[in-house]
């Protein structure tokens, strides 16, 4: 599988207990939703390996999940820090005006003024709403990813203009 084919949903975050479960931190709007996924592909870079997901529990802390091929303690502590994707394919079609966090990845970000604020880094969940964590290399700016601050996300064109000042 190609990293263009796979969309990062989450990360494992360690070991959960001694029978080779894994603590899962979900980057999705319902947490639990991972689990609607029969296969995990879990890794970095270019290097990536399909998991049949076998069973999982919501936890106040977070997601547990039990994937085939995982036994033990130490396997599962050996994930900490994998990626956990799911194939773009399997993903149903955002609705209008909303977008997968992966999409938005790279983007580059303008003011009204055409001025370069620099890129999307990552993005934050607030409670609130979400915000754009956009770098331009010298300095980080936190965007709302709200409608009174984004005028416009073209993901062909790979630009995202909002209403936001050099120096705020």
């Amino acid at each position: 599988m190609r990293n263009d084919e796979l969309v990062v949903m989450g990360f494992v975050r360690g070991a959960f207990g001694v029978r080779g479960w894994v603590k899962v931190q979900a980057d999705t709007e319902y947490a639990d939703s991972l689990f609607d996924y029969p296969v995990w592909w879990l890794g970095k870079g270019e290097d990536w390996r399909p998991y049949a997901f076998e069973e999982g529990a919501v936890h106040t802390k977070g997601l547990a999940a039990r994937l085939k091929g995982v036994e033990g303690r130490e396997a599962a502590e050996a994930m900490r820090g994998m990626q956990i994707a799911v194939p773009r394919s399997e993903l149903p079609p955002p609705d209008e005006d909303e977008y997968y966090w992966a999409d938005l990845i790279g983007l580059e970000v303008f003011n009204a003024d055409g001025v370069r604020l620099g890129s999307v880094s990552e993005l934050m969940e607030t409670g609130a709403n979400d915000v754009l964590v956009v770098d331009d290399g010298d300095s980080r700016r936190l965007i709302p990813f709200v409608d009174a601050v984004v005028g416009s996300v073209d993901l062909e064109a790979r630009r995202i203009e909002v209403d936001w000042g050099v120096d705020y």
